[in-house]
């Protein structure tokens, strides 16, 4: 044992040894529904012993044999039998199991991009693809990627078994695919990175703006995606995009979790290291070739992230990029952000009519954002009628509270003038 009796293990040392272990069992059963489920049981059960016998000398080897007994339990004819012999042996110290470079846990390639690859499957919908990445790759519990989204256990355990159920159907193994069918799927795996941060970094539903837990695991597998493919640009540019992001946290909300919006942020919050790190990276991804989205909105986030303050930031550079960005990805999102950036460059009047274009596009009429950003734009012109109807409008659509709470103090304080 690497620690005395009863002394906590390392807080990332499970999910850190998750992907590792995962891939050993599918390689040695075959069946990725099946090993998942074993491992799950496996980390289950370190929790509950490390913290009382210690970490084992081998981590890893002791999850990989716990999980191939659970395994083996599972798929012996005498279950009942199989299952009380498991109870029995749960008395037994897990770690006087011998462990050897010849073992097969220890002579396993590192499998985390393969997980990737196979929990953002093509056949998955970006929904199944990031609760299954966050449990077989990231190495959360059930319960923990529930709270992460707001949504009960069970119906995620349904979502993660209908998902494991969908790669099973679409015949997908536990390869590293070959170079062409990894350049058609990274771009899911990518996504799923992307959407993944994106829940973190405002949540969707619920009382807090951000998901520490989300955005930090993001950023993790992120990372080790770089690591594994380092030529590929697209992926640097999604690890600036998300390390330029997630370097603004602290300042986003104040004491009571309320949100601080981006011109009135204390810049000194930033995380200065995270900063050099993205800028570094997507000023070397742009320099090498081609350039793609994910690049581009990095190169946005370092604009920002670099300025002084919001009359500094190079508001006709974002703009331009914004518009290029624009040219690229048909999204209305980015139709909206280049409608601020322009509203910046040329006045609030020329980016209220660049709203009035994107409202009738179906994907963005109802959304709050577009009534909160016609709000904002409505107040630098002097409009406060406008403005605070549509901020009262914003303020209905919003679904994180951290979100409808700043809309409406925004509507209060525009009602006492």
């Amino acid at each position: 044992m690497t620690e005395a009796r009863g002394a906590p293990y390392p807080e990332h040392l499970l999910r850190d040894l998750t992907p590792h272990v995962l891939g050993a069992v599918v390689r040695r059963c075959g069946d990725f529904a099946a090993a998942e489920d074993a491992v799950q049981d496996a980390l289950l059960a370190a929790v509950t012993d490390w913290p009382a016998r210690g970490v084992p000398d081998n981590p890893g080897g002791w999850l990989f044999h716990v999980a191939c007994r659970r395994l083996a339990d599972q798929r012996d004819a005498e279950r009942a039998r199989a299952r009380r012999e498991a109870r029995a042996a749960a008395d037994r110290p897990e770690a006087s199991v011998e462990i050897t470079d010849r073992d097969e846990y220890a002579s396993a390639e590192d499998d985390t991009l393969a997980l990737l690859f196979l929990c953002c499957h093509p056949s998955l919908t970006p929904a199944s693809a990031i609760a299954l990445t966050l449990r077989a790759v990231g190495g959360l519990s059930t319960a923990a990627i529930a709270r992460a989204f707001l949504v009960s256990e069970p119906a995620l355990a349904q979502r993660i078994g209908r998902a494991k159920q969908t790669i099973r159907d679409a015949g997908a193994t536990f390869t590293l695919p070959d170079a062409a069918e990894r350049n058609r799927r990274l771009g899911s795996v990518l996504q799923v990175l992307y959407l993944m941060f994106n829940e973190g970094h405002t949540t969707a539903l619920g009382p807090a703006l951000h998901s520490v837990e989300l955005c930090t695991e993001a950023i993790r597998l992120t990372r080790l995606l770089h690591g594994l493919l380092p030529d590929q640009t697209e992926v640097a540019g999604l690890l600036a995009l998300l390390l330029l992001t997630d370097a603004r946290r602290e300042a986003r909300t104040g004491p009571r979790g309320e949100l601080i919006p981006l011109h009135e942020q204390d810049r000194t919050l930033w995380n200065r290291a995270a900063i050099a790190e993205g800028v570094a990276l997507v000023t070397n991804a742009i320099a090498r070739g081609s350039v793609g989205t994910y690049q581009i909105q990095a190169a946005i986030a370092s604009l920002h992230a670099e300025a002084a303050s919001l009359a500094a930031t190079d508001w006709p550079q974002i703009l331009a990029l914004y518009t290029l960005l624009l040219r690229m990805a048909d999204n209305p999102m980015v139709a909206l952000n280049r409608a601020i950036a322009a509203a910046m460059v040329h006045g609030p009047a020329h980016g209220l009519r660049l709203l009035d274009a994107l409202g009738n596009d179906a994907r963005l009429r109802d959304h709050f954002r577009l009534h909160a950003v016609r709000a904002h734009l409505c107040e630098m012109a002097g409009d406060r009628a406008a403005a605070l109807r549509h901020f009262r409008a914003a303020a209905t659509g919003a679904t994180n509270t951290a979100e409808r709470d700043y809309l409406r103090r925004k509507a209060r304080a525009l009602e006492q003038h």
